[in-house]
């Protein structure tokens, strides 16, 4: 049976505004024929369960969901897949006909093919990996290099009481570091990433020297705006090939658009370029 609920769904935070996800989803709305709709949804903490409980009435089939909600996107859930299960913590839900809402997190997902797109050469069993901060896409990236089959993941963190809780959720394959320790661990690494908001627009600086990374490493980072970052500029000065972190928002957007719509959409430069503007 056809289902009869409009062609609708969104990203709910708070603030909202800022979100990109609008232009994504109109692009592939676009690119497949799809007369759907897409928006954005400011909805504060304590409002947040009241509001998902009732958008599947409205005809939702689901949101993508950002800061500050990830975690209570996962407790208010009926059902979870077992990345958010893991995690406990869900970026996207689906609205099945019935009601019930299903959480999964991509952020994993969105980072790995990202990292797999820019750096097609890496090898995940070759060497550890440093990564930089302890929030929530920390966790996502852990969790995504270790099925990888990354040996050991370093995780340093400006505040060591959030690291050591986050390594605490994995194997003993995930270390926690000080922070001052950030330029030293990066030795013999394959891959460095910065998971937190330093370099970002508007945010600190992210110091720290790469003098002890090896040339053959990658070096990623989350922030995308700016688009090459302080860290990813001097690392492609020393030769280090780079990943912008403009790719994981767009790849973890595509299982919510297969989820909702039935179609798998196609990430590339042109929806890269939407995003730019």
């Amino acid at each position: 049976m056809t289902d009869p609920r409009p062609l609708t769904a969104g990203v709910v935070g708070w603030p909202i505004t800022h979100s990109k996800s609008p232009r994504i989803f109109e692009h592939w709305f676009q690119e497949n024929g799809i007369g759907g709709r897409y928006c954005h949804l400011a909805v504060q903490d304590h409002d947040f369960e009241t509001v998902m409980k009732a958008l599947p009435k409205a005809g939702f089939r689901g949101v993508n969901v950002t800061v500050p909600h990830k975690l209570n996107a996962r407790r208010i859930a009926d059902s979870a897949s077992e990345v958010a299960e893991r995690m406990g913590a869900a970026n996207l839900l689906i609205f099945k006909e019935s009601g019930e809402i299903h959480a999964d997190n991509t952020d994993g997902y969105g980072f790995m093919e990202n990292l797999t797109a820019g750096a097609p050469d890496w090898r995940p069993e070759s060497a550890p990996a440093v990564v930089l901060g302890a929030g929530g896409a920390t966790r996502a990236v852990v969790f995504a290099l270790l099925a990888k089959g990354v040996p050991e993941v370093r995780v340093l963190n400006r505040t060591k009481e959030k690291s050591e809780e986050l390594t605490r959720s994995f194997s003993r394959k995930v270390k926690a570091l000080p922070w001052e320790a950030r330029s030293d661990v990066l030795f013999d690494a394959s891959l460095l990433v910065n998971s937190t908001s330093l370099g970002m627009t508007g945010s600190p600086a992210l110091e720290i020297a790469l003098d002890n990374l090896p040339q053959g490493a990658v070096v990623t980072d989350l922030v995308y705006a700016p688009l090459e970052t302080d860290l990813l500029a001097a690392a492609r000065e020393r030769g280090n090939r780079t990943v912008d972190g403009l790719g994981m928002l767009l790849h973890q957007a595509r299982p919510a658009f297969k989820a909702w719509f039935g179609v798998d959409p196609v990430v590339d430069e042109a929806l890269r370029e939407i995003c730019l503007r």
